[in-house]
């Protein structure tokens, strides 16, 4: 896969704390650090996302998106 965003980290999905349209999914990168990213309820069920998932959180201006390999 390519992205256009350049500053891309990889890590698992940590927690999945579901709210009434949104999501925050926690990513738990190598060094322990945790990036949280809010998508849609609509996302976390598309991509099937769940704990341990691996998953790559992508950063270009001020959005964060998620990416699994398939």
């Amino acid at each position: 896969m390519r992205f256009s965003a350049r500053n891309q980290l990889n890590g698992k999905v940590d927690q999945v704390i579901a709210g009434a349209v949104n999501s925050e999914v926690h990513v738990r990168l190598p060094g322990g650090t945790v990036v949280v990213a809010i998508i849609t309820n609509g996302s976390v069920s598309g991509m099937r996302l769940h704990l341990g998932d691996d998953v790559t959180a992508m950063f270009k201006a001020s959005s964060v998106f998620l990416a699994t390999p398939a």
